[in-house]
């Protein structure tokens, strides 16, 4: 297998690699820094029995240059990075450590690690910050000694962890999805395909760096394509606006980010400019409301485009740049990716309709290959034919586009005899002036089966639009069936880290 990052050794020009505020990194840099760090890896684990397979590291994943540098410094060692949430609770980060049980943990020299951490050993990512590649490369330290490890020893078998990322456990502790080299390598590969991503193209985000769309979109992504990546920090419109005007050609974000985006461009001008100039706006993690979509394009002239992924699939499908950006839909399978949707019997979805909503199964070499230690768990993931089994269910358009209409477990109502998804009465709600959020759930009813739920966040809290007008708003755009018959009303919806609305944490 080729290197997953080939200009950390064939990069002459000098150009950044990494940019965190004002900190940054090139190429020769940051390949310094990264073998370093995995010098001092590979002392930490050593490998498994046979040699085959080194062991896991944690990654305390701050948003910040170091992160950065030490996954990259595991990836180059061999090993697998087990990146943690800083603000998982004591319990959560207990289960993740016993379950994946890391040789070592990375962490920034200055980061104080929560009481689960600090029995094991540790190793201080200390990158110099005014950029000297051989003080940054004598900055990885373990119990405070210098290491000048050079060498990478990444592995020639592409089926080789690469990461172990813990997905959020809604009925049970989080589950370790393990995605070998081979899968991050075949989904940037598509990627670049699909949005015609090159080294020239300079990415901005402020996305976590635990997750895989902050970390392996992100930040792999760029250092794949022999790219530049500048991270906010945190998010905010202003820094969006700063880093697009001056030369940022792409922008990865969530649909919180950007609705708050399309809330700012009405008084922002210099946004809706930075915007305008920009090659690729990317929304991901969750559903991007239609109606910010639509502000989006009418204040910039510019679509934003969806793709669609998981964290056991890395990414699955996307609109093309040089395709149309939909709003409300995920685009196309990606190269290598097959795409089915399935009735609850396993028999295929074949209608192209628009209408005939079905659960996505997905084959390919994008896939993870188990569950860390859940044999059974990895099991029933998976069909006797090798078809991952989403949860997420969606509709397909005669063209082929993908449209999903939420998960299997708490998005698929059935009403009356119909199957509707809660996805696309949510955009329909969002789409009336007086709806500032909006969620969609069933629940038993007598007659109908279940009974479409909307739950609204109003716009203005002292004059809400009363539940006729709602309905009625619904039934216009969709059908009659797909209407809500009840509408309950909150002061927000509660939402993770990615903003993803919790639906099962809506109040009884």
């Amino acid at each position: 297998m080729s290197p997953l990052f080939p200009a950390l050794t064939n990069d002459p020009s000098g150009r950044p690699a990494l940019r965190f505020g004002e900190r940054s990194l090139s190429y020769a840099q940051l390949a310094g820094a990264a073998r370093a760090v995995g010098g001092r890896v590979r002392e930490a684990t050593g490998p498994l029995a046979g040699g085959r397979e080194r062991g896991r590291v944690a990654v305390w994943a701050t948003p910040a240059l170091e992160t950065a540098v030490a996954v990259v410094g595991v990836l180059l060692a061999g090993a697998a990075a087990v990146p943690l949430n800083p603000k998982s609770g004591e319990k959560e980060l207990g289960h993740i450590l016993s379950d994946s049980a890391p040789s070592a943990v990375l962490a920034a020299p200055g980061d104080e690690l929560p009481e689960p951490l600090r029995a094991l050993p540790r190793i201080d990512v200390d990158v110099d910050e005014r950029g000297d590649a051989g003080r940054a490369a004598a900055g990885a330290t373990l119990g405070g000694e210098a290491s000048g490890g050079e060498a990478s020893d990444e592995p020639s078998d592409d089926e080789e962890p690469a990461l172990v990322v813990y997905t959020s456990g809604t009925t049970g502790p989080p589950k370790g999805a393990v995605i070998p080299r081979r899968a991050i390598a075949t989904t940037l590969d598509a990627l670049a395909d699909a949005w015609q991503w090159t080294g020239e193209d300079v990415l901005v985000h402020g996305l976590p760096l635990f997750h895989v769309h902050g970390l392996v979109l992100g930040v792999l992504g760029p250092l794949r394509r022999g790219g530049s990546v500048r991270h906010l920090g945190r998010f905010d419109t202003g820094g969006v606006a700063r880093e697009l005007t001056d030369g940022a050609t792409m922008l990865f974000g969530v649909p919180t980010m950007y609705h708050r985006i399309a809330e700012a461009l009405p008084s922002d001008p210099g946004l809706a400019r930075a915007l305008a100039g920009a090659r690729l706006l990317v929304s991901g993690s969750a559903a991007l409301p239609v109606h910010d979509h639509e502000r989006i394009a009418a204040a910039t002239g510019r679509r934003v485009i969806e793709r669609y992924g998981m964290t056991e699939t890395l990414m699955n499908t996307s609109v093309r740049a040089d395709g149309e950006a939909r709003a409300g839909t995920v685009g196309v399978p990606l190269p290598g990716v097959e795409l089915r949707l399935v009735e609850e019997d396993g028999s295929a979805v074949e209608a192209y309709d628009g209408e005939s909503v079905g659960e996505i199964q997905v084959r390919g070499p994008n896939l993870f290959t188990a569950y860390l230690n859940r044999p059974d768990a990895t099991a029933a993931a998976f069909t006797a034919d090798g078809w991952f089994r989403t949860g997420d269910v969606a509709v397909r358009d005669p063209d082929g586009y993908v449209r999903i209409v939420g998960r299997k477990a708490t998005d698929l109502i059935k009403s009356g005899g119909y199957k509707i998804g809660a996805g696309e009465i949510e955009n329909a709600l969002l789409e009336h002036p007086g709806v500032r959020e909006a969620a969609v759930t069933g629940e038993p009813d007598a007659d109908l089966g279940e009974r479409v739920v909307a739950w609204v966040v109003p716009d203005d809290p002292q004059s809400p639009p009363d539940e006729r007008e709602l309905a009625d708003h619904v039934a216009r755009r969709l059908a009659p069936h797909k209407r809500p018959r009840t509408v309950r009303y909150l002061d927000a919806l509660p939402r993770n880290d990615m903003g993803k609305i919790m639906k099962r944490a809506l109040p009884a």
